[in-house]
């Protein structure tokens, strides 16, 4: 999801806050979630910085937020978890209520029946709580680790998502394209069957139920998940019709083969609201092109998700300072260990500039200027799920305090459900 490596900068227009907040102005609700990179700040080892993770998934359960999103990199410090199903099924397990996602799992690096399994016994064994986002990521080394090189980057990216959308929606399944060639075989678990029945735990009271507390840990084998929220769940999907899957959109040929597969877009934190504006637009026009009604690419674009930053603080200059204090060297350290598959070269933005336009595009400040700014992007872009960056501090402490100041100072400002 990061894209800090690109050499233009984002649209940054100037930003008009809306005059009033009221719950009519957004049907459905707003819902708000974590973003989280497993960041390893400089100075820290990397069971830290997954133990941050970890945490801070807990934390956003607590407060209330409806999901958690999880980062996937290999071989550099920005981000130190390799295999973000793997830990979203771990998470699964931690938690009863909130959605827990992918953002992303790197399709290029990934064979796609095997991450169709991983997704499918997730989403049936979590009471339908796993969401996988997939996206192409970037031409780095790892493609020559896994196999594939830069051609899987730059051209398998289609035939990978065809490949892993019918493991998900079929029975069976065989292949004959130009990377994957296979016979056909059964697709052992199927993620169309009806997910494993959960158990609720009593009225959920701040994101943990009334039974939960009294009784501690769940016994059971599975996590006992309350069922997931409506606007939760991929538009007009069932819950036995597999994981809601999200592709991770930062260029127009992605946002085309998205629309065309009737998937929503998962868009960075880099761009601004013009930038993701014209995205929504460009995946309506593509949609309708492909065929789909009104009334279907509708339903499709409310389950879209901004992905952004949220650093609550009494003061707008206290959130701003901090970010700027722990994230240019973080960002230096983190991306500058990226190395390409071919050796092409790569520019990275300034961290101490990009950090400067972080905070100007997103939630970060007092909590009435982040939900402010939240449903201003709502109000530009149509979005209304979000994926917030809460570690830029580095600090665990800190970040499991952003999480309940997010939830208890700036969700009960945002239209809910």
């Amino acid at each position: 999801m990061s894209a800090v490596h690109a050499s233009t900068a984002p649209t940054l227009a100037p930003y008009k806050l809306p005059r009033q907040r009221s719950a009519r102005r957004v049907p459905g609700g707003l819902s708000t979630g974590v973003f989280l990179l497993s960041a390893q700040f400089p100075g820290q080892g990397h069971a830290e910085a997954l133990e941050r993770t970890v945490s801070a998934a807990v934390a956003a359960e607590q407060a209330g937020l409806d999901s958690v999103w999880l980062a996937e990199h290999h071989f550099v410090p920005y981000g130190v978890c390799p295999d973000a199903a793997t830990l979203a099924g771990l998470l699964l397990g931690r938690t009863r209520r909130v959605r827990i996602g992918t953002a992303v799992s790197v399709l290029p690096t990934h064979h796609p029946v095997r991450l169709g399994e991983q997704a499918a016994l997730l989403h049936l064994t979590s009471g339908g709580r796993f969401t996988l986002g997939v996206g192409r990521g970037g031409p780095w080394v790892d493609l020559a680790v896994f196999g594939g090189g830069a051609e899987a980057y730059e051209q398998g990216f289609p035939e990978s998502l065809d490949l892993l959308l019918r493991w998900l929606r079929s029975s069976r399944v065989g292949a004959s394209g130009p990377r994957y060639d296979f016979p056909e075989v059964a697709v052992v678990p199927r993620a169309t069957e009806q997910p494993f029945p959960t158990h609720r735990t009593g009225r959920q009271t701040g994101g943990a139920t009334r039974t939960d507390r009294q009784s501690g840990p769940a016994q059971h084998a599975f996590a006992e998940a309350s069922a997931p929220s409506p606007t939760a769940v991929l538009s007009g999907a069932r819950t036995a019709g597999g994981p809601p899957v999200v592709v991770a959109c930062t260029s127009l040929g992605t946002v085309r083969l998205a629309a065309q597969q009737g998937l929503p877009m998962l868009l960075g934190m880099h761009s601004g609201d013009e930038d993701k504006a014209e995205m929504v637009a460009a995946y309506r026009a593509a949609a309708l092109e492909a065929g789909r009604t009104p009334d279907q690419v509708a339903r499709i674009e409310a389950e879209h998700v901004a992905a952004g930053v949220a650093q609550v603080a009494d003061r707008t200059a206290d959130a701003r300072s901090r970010l700027l204090r722990a994230m240019p060297d973080f960002l230096r350290f983190g991306l500058g260990a990226h190395r390409t598959v071919d050796g092409r070269e790569r520019r990275m933005r300034d961290p101490e500039q990009y950090t400067e336009l972080l905070c100007d595009l997103h939630a970060v400040g007092t909590p009435r200027l982040c939900a402010d700014r939240l449903l201003a992007t709502h109000e530009r872009t149509g979005i209304r799920r979000f994926a917030l960056l809460v570690e830029g501090s580095g600090d665990r402490a800190e970040t499991v305090a952003n999480i309940a100041r997010l939830g208890a100072e700036v969700l009960p400002q945002l239209p809910q459900d």
